[in-house]
């Protein structure tokens, strides 16, 4: 071997590709998929129009009622989309701002979107108090699960790698009841004076 294929990966350096020759004589089998007459998905790889049973050249546009949120990098949204989710709120101006200004290839565009689902998640649970039926977290974070299905005995004695974080787990569990909490006494409070 030279120098060259001991050059770290991930440099400035990059390293020469073995040629095609030196590739089939060091690993068994390389390369035998090279003469299109061995691959057997060839005549897949051939457009074959009569068999494709379309009739059309493109697809019906599904008519948008709401307008959706879209990709700076494309022109207009795929001809079928989802309505099922139709953004709304504060998390839906999150998320229209994330495909407005954002490629998706900047972090920036996905983080937004993380924001804009844990706004939608708080203004869920806003909407259920408000309705007057609030979310159960013993029920919904799996905290009954714990008990009723050998959840602690099941975190002791087998290697697991998310041991760590398991005192954080009631904590983060709990913080949407004590801040709804909180805000109940709050305003109990100031509807009293």
């Amino acid at each position: 071997m030279t120098d060259e294929a001991h050059v770290p990966t991930y440099t400035a350096v990059r390293p020469s590709a073995p040629s095609a020759d030196e590739l089939r004589a060091r690993i068994p089998g390389w390369g035998v998929d090279i003469d299109p007459a061995d691959r057997p998905s060839v005549p897949r790889q051939q457009l074959q129009e009569h068999r494709t049973g379309a009739h059309w050249d493109f697809p019906e546009r599904q008519r948008e009622v709401r307008p959706r949120e879209r990709s700076i990098e494309h022109r207009f949204v795929t001809p079928v989309f989802g309505t099922t989710c139709p953004p709304k709120g504060l998390s839906g101006v999150i998320r229209r701002h994330a495909y407005a200004k954002y490629s998706e290839a900047r972090a920036a565009h996905w983080l937004l979107l993380l924001a804009a689902d844990r706004v939608d998640a708080a203004e869920s649970h806003v909407q259920a108090l408000l309705r007057g039926r609030p979310v159960n977290p013993f029920v919904e974070t799996g905290l009954r699960s714990e008990v009723s299905h050998h959840g602690v005995r099941s975190r002791f004695g087998w290697r697991r790698a998310d041991v760590v974080h398991h005192p954080l787990d009631p904590i983060v569990a709990a913080a949407p009841l004590l801040a709804g909490g909180a805000l109940a006494l709050g305003l109990r409070r100031r509807r009293r004076r």
